[in-house]
């Protein structure tokens, strides 16, 4: 009995064994493992399939909707030669400076199939070459179609076919707080995604362009996202970035997008007209304050003050006066000079529209015809 019984714990004992290498060394013939290909003794999640189900409080989805529209923009710039260098004692100090043609990079997006390219007038201004490049890395010659300094906007056009194309959205929809993405090529590192919330909306007086009316975003904005795209969380286009707030050059979680509703028009305008057409009256506006309301005898407490009126202008044809307060603008309230500015321009030249100002104590509606803005005679500095 007891020669049995040490028989069967050593065979116990030499199964066990067996196991134990089995299990460490080759776990898949024990059925350990499977599936993870790896052969690890260690549990692993599966891998999740390629385009699967993104996951929850992701933008997975978003990025692959709205990242093939998004394009690298490399320009080139003619060499600026030094005024001095024909100076023979320029020469002789300096020795001979060639000039060496100058090279920048900006994004843009595709907004139609026919290869029109929505960027920032900046990004594109004086250039004497511009090569687009796609997320899919084709390339092509961009050409300018048009440009309007006034929102820092440019309209591009390549030629090639089956092009990306991003929804443009709805901009006046978005609200403070909403969930966004940038994209762009930052660095020129390559298409980047970086995402925030909108922190602020309807941000003007920055002096950056002549109409603002921008989205405040926190997500990361650096050199080289100029003409990028804002989407929200569905992928749809919401605004181009056009500008950081920052003291080091750098993203410092403050950065600008110009809306869709306002390249939108820019957009029409340029591809149906060439030009962007846009109303003006013809009047020096101010915001209100203690002194000019004094100083102009102003009862309103809200609305832009009229301080000055061109002869024979649009506004002055229609019976508006110095020291008049404009309230309304049609439906539109305007609280400040840019709110009017951008008001107005957004008018068809030509069609009255209703003025609700206030003389004193007197409220009075006037019907002026705004005509069309003239070009400005230069075009503000490049940033």
């Amino acid at each position: 009995m007891r020669r049995y019984w040490l028989l069967f714990s050593q065979t116990v004992t030499v199964l066990l064994a067996a196991w134990f290498v089995v299990g460490t060394l080759k776990p898949e013939w024990l059925g350990r493992g499977a599936g993870t290909g790896n052969g690890s003794p260690f549990l692993q999640a599966p891998a999740a399939a390629v385009g699967g189900t993104a996951p929850p409080g992701g933008f997975r989805v978003a990025a692959q909707k709205a990242s093939p529209a998004v394009v690298s923009i490399n320009i080139m710039k003619a060499a600026e030669s030094n005024p001095h260098a024909n100076d023979p004692w320029f020469r002789f100090f300096f020795g001979e400076q060639g000039a060496q043609p100058q090279a920048a990079l900006g994004s843009g997006v595709i907004v139609s199939p026919e290869g029109y390219i929505l960027t920032n007038n900046h990004v594109v201004e004086g250039a004497d070459e511009i090569e687009v490049v796609l997320n899919d890395s084709r390339r092509a010659r961009g050409k300018v179609i048009g440009t309007d300094p006034d929102t820092d906007l440019a309209v591009l056009k390549i030629g090639l076919d089956r092009l990306p194309v991003l929804a443009m959205g709805n901009s006046d929809s978005l609200q403070v707080g909403d969930q966004v993405l940038a994209i762009g090529n930052p660095f020129g590192v390559g298409q980047t995604v970086t995402s925030g919330i909108v922190s602020a909306l309807g941000r003007n007086q920055l002096g950056i362009n002549t109409f603002e009316n921008f989205i405040q975003t926190d997500a990361a904005i650096n050199p080289g996202n100029s003409g990028g795209a804002l989407v929200d969380a569905g992928g749809t286009l919401m605004g181009i970035n056009t500008a950081i707030y920052s003291r080091s050059g750098g993203s410092m979680g403050i950065g600008f997008a110009i809306p869709m509703s306002t390249a939108r028009m820019v957009l029409e305008g340029i591809v149906k007209e060439g030009v962007v057409r846009r109303g003006w009256i013809g009047v020096e506006p101010a915001d209100l304050s203690p002194e000019l309301s004094e100083t102009f005898g102003v009862r309103a407490s809200t609305g832009v003050l009229i301080t000055g009126v061109l002869q024979n202008g649009p506004a002055a044809q229609a019976g508006v006066k110095p020291g008049d307060v404009i309230l309304k603008v049609g439906d539109k309230p305007v609280g400040n000079v840019s709110e009017l500015l951008s008001t107005v321009a957004a008018l068809k030249p030509g069609v009255a529209a209703k003025l609700h100002m206030q003389r004193r104590e007197t409220p009075l509606d006037l019907d002026v015809t705004p005509g069309l803005r003239p070009r400005p005679q230069q075009e503000p500095a490049q940033r």
